[in-house]
């Protein structure tokens, strides 16, 4: 992989959108990332409203991660066999249907939680492969050169469609119902599997299918413990993903009972995280250097700071506290996410991302259900206390490990005045 020594000039910024069959796949991917985002937060406030309830909110995020958690490394195992441009196809296709489904229970009114729940999980499964299919194929799409500006775009893109999605969700269900958020992703995911099918599969950097064999899923896993900017990488990202990144629940909470502000409320909250968050994306196109260390400090950094905005004391306090948390998350994504791809081979990098992506998908599965027992107990402001702390110690105790193993020192020079 190709190391810049310094940092890249703002020109350069947005280099990765010169590969055109990047610039129409990152195009379709604004699109649907703001209708997975609009459909996540109506999914949420429709099992609010049908349950009153905050742990059944809880259960629905924890059914859609379940099976990333159940067969999340299976699901690298075919991705390192397989075309990636094929498996997204028809994983989108499938997404497609699924929402269509849930579209037409919601506008006809005959929706119940557990049909939410069935779909849920449905589109777990699909995830389990459409996620690291994803992650690898942005690499044959731009190849090495470009691939860490395009990891961040990615990001950028992602937040991007976190802040649209939230607010055009919330107007949608406020104006007409949530289920027109279910049909626009839909026809969101319909628009990628064109954008796949109009791709020009020559400009692509195809990687070798990864012969059938025995010991394949023990092997990728050897690897990770192996290599150790990936195995505390993914490490420090279990901590987040179980504790801190289950803001859904946690917004949700404080929008329905602190400050009682409603489905648009909720959306707003969301909006802000994603404002932060695509702000500081956008920021890291420029970072030099990615290390072990600026994955944990920053994992750590932006735990704690999640922590502190529980402490808020007014609702426009805690908005600002969004913004800068949303900042922070992408101080530590877009450095973990580019050093594991970076990190691995690319024979096995399928299912180190399938790892990767296990991780951050199942953790969430567990936090959703945990988290939102918590915040029935002991209320919403525990529970951003609770999903800030654990992980912001776990990073403290981390950094302490890896140091002690590698013998590094911090050196303090006392000068006289």
């Amino acid at each position: 992989m190709p190391v810049h020594s310094g940092k890249q000039p703002w020109r350069q910024s947005l280099e990765s959108l010169t590969v055109r069959n990047y610039r129409i796949f990152t195009a379709s991917n604004i699109i649907a990332m703001t209708a997975v985002w609009m459909q996540r937060i109506a999914q949420d406030w429709l099992v609010l409203q049908v349950t009153g309830s905050v742990a059944a909110v809880g259960i629905t995020v924890a059914l859609q991660f379940a099976p990333m958690l159940l067969f999340g490394l299976y699901g690298g195992v075919i991705v390192d066999r397989r075309s990636k441009r094929m498996l997204l196809m028809l994983t989108q296709g499938t997404a497609a249907v699924l929402s269509a489904v849930l579209a037409v229970l919601a506008l006809t009114g005959t929706v119940e939680v557990w049909h939410v729940w069935v779909i849920a999980f449905a589109i777990g499964l699909v995830t389990v492969i459409d996620n690291p299919a994803r992650q690898v194929f942005v690499n044959e799409i731009v190849g090495p050169r470009y691939l860490r500006n395009a990891i961040t775009l990615n990001s950028s893109v992602f937040q991007l469609g976190g802040l649209l999605g939230p607010a055009v969700g919330g107007f949608l269900i406020e104006a007409v119902g949530g289920g027109w958020a279910f049909a626009i992703n839909a026809v969101a995911c319909v628009i990628t599997v064109i954008t796949l099918a109009r791709m020009d599969a020559g400009a692509l950097h195809l990687t070798p299918p990864a012969p059938r064999g025995k010991g394949q899923l023990r092997e990728g896993l050897r690897y990770v413990v192996a290599k150790p900017t990936i195995f505390w990488s993914i490490l420090m990202l279990a901590f987040l993903a179980v504790f801190t990144l289950n803001m859904p629940v946690l917004l949700a909470a404080y929008a329905s009972e602190v400050y009682r502000v409603g489905a648009g409320g909720y959306g707003l909250f969301n909006s802000l995280v994603a404002v932060g968050a695509l702000v500081g994306a956008l920021a890291c196109t420029r970072r030099a250097n990615i290390r072990l260390r600026t994955v944990i400090y920053s994992g750590g950094f932006y735990a704690l700071l999640q922590a502190g905005a529980g402490l808020m004391p007014t609702e426009i306090a805690f908005g600002i506290a969004l913004l800068v948390v949303g900042f922070t998350n992408q101080l530590f994504f877009t450095a973990g996410n580019p050093l594991v791809q970076m990190s691995s081979n690319m024979r096995v990098r399928g299912r180190v991302m399938s790892l990767y992506v296990l991780v951050l998908l199942g953790g969430q599965s567990l936090g959703g259900v945990v988290m939102g027992r918590l915040v029935e107990f002991a209320g919403p402001q525990v529970g951003m206390l609770v999903s800030g702390l654990v992980p912001a110690l776990a990073a403290a105790v981390m950094a302490v490990i890896i140091a002690r193993q590698h013998h590094l020192h911090l050196p303090i020079r006392l000068r006289r005045r």
